[in-house]
């Protein structure tokens, strides 16, 4: 569990401390391939800027950047039909990186409820 930016492993791929794919990137947003997909298309959009979850970010600006970034990766990767966006906040809520961050799932269909 990463709870400052030193230590989290999302704000070492923003400073391309660790290797990874990118498949996008803006001024505030960076999206890539999940390590451990879910699902056939399984893409990740964080923030360069650290916030531990979804409970510290006040900022509207930087939570529509992630949602819309969120949603041109996922047309970009041909997911027209639907695709379903996760943002887990804290334990409970099965968050495993402490760095708030934007699941894009498709290539399947995702019954509801999850899991």
């Amino acid at each position: 569990m990463s709870n400052s930016s030193e230590d989290c492993i999302f704000c070492k791929i923003v400073k391309k401390e660790i290797p990874s794919k990118i498949i996008f990137e803006n001024d505030d947003c960076i999206a890539f391939n999940d390590i451990k997909p879910a699902s056939p298309t399984h893409i990740l959009v964080i923030p360069k800027k650290h916030y531990k979850n979804l409970i510290e970010v006040n900022d509207k600006e930087l939570l529509g950047n992630l949602l819309l970034t969120a949603k041109e990766v996922a047309l970009k990767h041909g997911l027209t039909d639907g695709f379903r966006t996760v943002i887990n906040t804290g334990d409970n809520g099965g968050q495993t990186v402490y760095h708030i961050h934007v699941h894009v799932l498709g290539g399947r269909f995702h019954k509801w409820p999850p899991g």
